[in-house]
């Protein structure tokens, strides 16, 4: 089992180490792989190679390039991961961020921010109002089932797309009130990009995905009995509304930061922990770390298809993720086993 684990890390380390090589060298106008991590290293490290590369390369391979890529990893990690705990918090299979509205309460809060109040708190001030909508969201979903009495699975992705359908509403009213010339910005995030991808920016959404994992992996155990029921859980000494309340205000902050920075993806939260748990099994232990792993990969590859299928234009990552994630959740449901 231990040797099993040994080659699965072992692959899952040569794939992304291959996928992040792939994301930085290929594009419109491709560089080759040597090259690429020759300025890498010496970036790191100033004069670790003998510069063979014209200033044009290196600066898409440093500054375009290889930010948008480990940005693509972290929101595909923190996707996957939100989704993951979505699934087993609410014990339903359908259930991700997109799907239960958060991530358009998220794209409200960054629209909101874009078109209406500036950058009020700088560089934070877009990340703070997704995630203000993306908690604004979530709260709206269990007010919903509380009003409607209702405790079923299928009540709450039925919540979940209405209140969707609400801030998608919003969103869009905010666009249409706001100045027309900048809101061609904001597409953006109503098609999922990350052309914008900065170092500098890259801080935020690094932190917030560590923090989420430094929360959530340890407390997997808890996430698996909450999974089986609230009274099992209470049985087994856990307080289900504080876990319950931590849950939701970290998927929350996961996903309004990462719609901050990338815009609304859908599919991802919904098909990867999908995927993994039929390799790995459902316990949450292996679900959640293998689920950011399995996340970042897709993101990555999603992103290098985008930027390659229309050359030198660069398609929208979500027009990607929902292609070929509803293709392959169709298929999924067609063997029976979502």
């Amino acid at each position: 089992m231990r040797l099993n684990l040994f080659i699965l890390i072992l692959l899952l380390a040569l794939c992304f180490i291959l996928s992040v090589t792939a994301g930085v060298s290929l594009g419109a106008a491709p560089i080759p792989f040597s090259t690429v991590w020759s300025i890498v290293g010496n970036k790191l490290h100033s004069g670790a190679f003998v510069v063979s590369w014209s200033r044009g390369q290196e600066s898409i391979v440093w500054d375009v390039r290889f930010p948008r890529v480990v940005l693509a990893g972290l929101v595909g990690a923190g996707l996957a991961v939100t989704g993951a705990v979505l699934q087993a918090l609410t014990r339903n299979p359908l259930a991700d961020p997109h799907l239960l509205g958060v991530s358009s309460g998220a794209a409200f809060g960054a629209i909101l921010a874009l078109l209406h109040t500036g950058l009020i708190l700088g560089l934070l001030t877009v990340p703070l109002f997704s995630f203000a909508g993306a908690l604004l969201a979530t709260g709206a979903v269990g007010l919903t089932m509380r009003l409607t009495r209702s405790q079923s699975a299928d009540r709450l992705v039925l919540s979940g797309v209405a209140v969707a359908f609400v801030f998608t509403a919003l969103g869009n009213l905010l666009i249409f009130l706001g100045d027309p010339r900048a809101t061609n910005t904001v597409v953006f995030w109503m098609l999922g990009g990350l052309g914008l991808a900065q170092w500098q920016h890259i801080i935020y959404p690094a932190a917030v995905l560590l923090l989420s994992l430094v929360l959530l992996i340890p407390r997997s155990r808890e996430l698996n009995a909450l999974a089986m029921g609230d009274e099992t859980a209470a049985t087994l000494g856990i307080a289900v509304t504080q876990f319950r309340l931590l849950l939701f205000v970290t998927t929350a902050l996961l996903t309004g930061v990462m719609v901050a920075f990338s815009g609304a993806i859908g599919f991802v939260g919904l098909m990867v922990p999908h995927f993994v748990r039929l390799i790995a099994g459902s316990d949450n232990v292996r679900v959640v770390p293998l689920s950011a792993i399995f996340g970042a990969l897709i993101l990555i590859w999603a992103d290098i298809v985008a930027r390659l299928i229309m050359a030198p234009e660069d398609m929208p990552i979500g027009i990607v993720t929902g292609l070929v994630g509803g293709i392959a959740f169709i298929l999924i449901l067609r063997q029976g086993r979502a």
